[in-house]
């Protein structure tokens, strides 16, 4: 890497997000660094690495420990996917986290319509949360319009490293897009994946949230693309 090189490091919860970027990275590597595993690669003259920290806090305070020590990098950018508390957002909608970033776009000249981002509170909460009723209340009783796991330990992280922060997420789910099937049978946040037995059974119980879960997965292909889409704007925009 040459001495005036940008060092931008971009992290997602899971492979199921980072997916669509990754494909965007040319000189693609693999590093395992105290036994974090992290994913090195070039969008023009930037060095990316991507970092996978886990879903919720544990791990990803964890991960983002172990990244962040005796690192420098000019700018992190959290990624992924939010789940929205009222229907104000749609699925495949973009969030600029006003709340946590300090890094803000319109410090960057990008290609991105300012239309196209909205710009919102992001909350942290301890576990997926599938009760329409309760992402209401949230809604109620603070400034959030989105909800996820990771972006507030992240954020934690990188003001004790000094690190800039930019964080974007897209929506994967509404009140009236909700999830296909129970959170705890799509993901096992103890386990950091789905339990194939588990979700096989319930479609066997269950039929009817076969379509479900295939249209789901159709618009998280299409969510992914876009956040993929996005970043690659937000990289070449920074310094």
């Amino acid at each position: 890497m040459q001495a005036n090189e940008l060092m931008i490091a971009v992290t997602f919860a899971l492979p199921a997000e980072s997916s669509a970027f990754l494909r965007r990275l040319g000189n693609k590597s693999q590093s395992d660094r105290q036994g974090i595993k992290t994913i090195r690669g070039k969008i023009d003259d930037r060095t990316i690495e991507v970092l996978h920290t886990g879903v919720g806090e544990k791990t990803c305070r964890q991960r983002m420990a172990s990244f962040l020590q005796d690192r420098q990098f000019d700018c992190l950018i959290s990624a992924g996917f939010a789940g929205a508390l009222n229907d104000k957002l749609h699925a495949g909608d973009l969030l600029f986290a006003e709340n946590f970033s300090t890094v803000q776009l319109s410090q960057m000249h990008s290609g991105l319509s300012g239309s196209l981002i909205h710009r919102a509170n992001l909350l942290t909460v301890p576990s997926i949360i599938d009760s329409i009723d309760e992402r209401q209340k949230i809604a109620q009783t603070t400034s959030a319009a989105a909800i996820d796991m990771e972006t507030e330990f992240i954020a934690r992280g990188c003001a004790e490293h000094g690190v800039p922060l930019l964080s974007i997420r897209v929506i994967s789910d509404t009140p009236s897009e909700p999830f296909p099937s129970p959170s705890k049978i799509l993901f096992d946040v103890e386990r950091q994946r789905t339990n194939a037995m588990k979700l096989s059974l319930h479609l066997l119980r269950h039929p009817t949230a076969i379509p479900r879960l295939i249209l789901f997965a159709r618009r998280i292909a299409r969510a992914r693309r876009t956040l993929a889409n996005a970043l690659l704007e937000i990289v070449r925009a920074i310094g």
